[in-house]
């Protein structure tokens, strides 16, 4: 690779310091290296973070400086463009990114050698509706999240998959995971681990309130829907569907929403040979 565009968390690197470094580094190696430069300012319209037309066309990696969280804001504004993501950790846990920040110039030297291999992550897209009218069409890489807001109350879902009705939870909410997801709210919320090359669904709810709930793993190719049933009080809170933690709709009682796997993947950039399972196990501190 010879040309290289840095995305910064500037909460995490607000003089721009490890950016410029990486800039410096590469330049000294006779790469070329853009920096992006948007501070606190962030763009409007379709982009939340970074401004896709602003990437020049010569650019063949991006490097995402941050944690989870910057990342999957990357990936999300950048999915059209087909350009690899490469992580560097500057939070504390996180599963996406690839390294820490302490071991950036052996990573940078991979990839100037072309020592790394690409890794496509699967992507959900959902559509909500209220009465048959689309709130929202939107992607995640990571889950989409249906859960209450407003008072505690435990609200009722109905779940079919490809329209035949399959359970109804009572809880706080529902997570709908990819595998790159698997380790994220899924987690939290007693779901299982997923090795992230997967192609597959989970299903997890949030604060089940019966003894039966399960996690429910589905292939790929299901059209999953998730309805706030009629049950609920009308004149409730209602609930909140969020995709990676960012854009949200709200829900309220008879609304739905529909879930399946996206035609976009994300690829990510890895460089080193250690498994998902150890890398599990290195997170987890065992």
């Amino acid at each position: 690779m010879d040309t290289f565009y840095v995305i910064t968390n500037y909460q995490k690197d607000p003089e721009f310091q490890t950016a410029g470094m990486i800039r410096d580094y590469l330049e000294q190696k006779g790469k070329r290296c853009y920096v992006q430069q948007c501070g606190k300012t962030q763009p409007s319209g379709q982009y939340k973070y970074t401004d896709a037309r602003k990437i020049p066309k010569d650019v063949e990696c991006v490097l995402v400086l941050g944690g989870d969280g910057t990342l999957l804001q990357a990936a999300r504004d950048l999915v059209d463009c087909s350009l690899p993501l490469f992580g560097i950790n500057m939070g504390t846990l996180g599963f996406l990114a690839e390294i820490e920040h302490t071991n950036i110039r052996p990573a940078l030297d991979k990839l100037v050698n072309d020592e790394f291999q690409v890794e496509p992550r699967m992507m959900l897209k959902g559509k909500a509706y209220h009465q048959g009218r689309q709130l929202l069409n939107d992607i995640a890489l990571n889950d989409i999240v249906i859960k209450r807001n407003g008072k505690l109350r435990v609200l009722d879902f109905n779940i079919y998959v490809d329209g035949v009705f399959l359970t109804a939870y009572s809880a706080d909410g529902v997570i709908l995971s990819t595998p790159t997801g698997s380790t994220g709210y899924n987690l939290s919320a007693g779901g299982p681990i997923v090795a992230p090359q997967a192609s597959l669904i989970l299903l997890s709810a949030v604060a089940p309130h019966t003894l039966s709930a399960r996690s429910i793993v589905l292939p790929d190719n299901v059209e999953i829907t998730i309805e706030v049933s009629a049950r609920n009080d009308p004149d409730m809170d209602g609930a909140d569907a969020t995709f990676d933690g960012d854009t949200s709709v709200k829900l309220t009682s008879g609304d739905r929403i529909v879930i399946s796997k996206s035609e976009r993947r994300v690829p990510l950039i890895k460089v080193r040979n250690t498994s998902f399972l150890e890398i599990l196990r290195q997170k987890m501190g065992n």
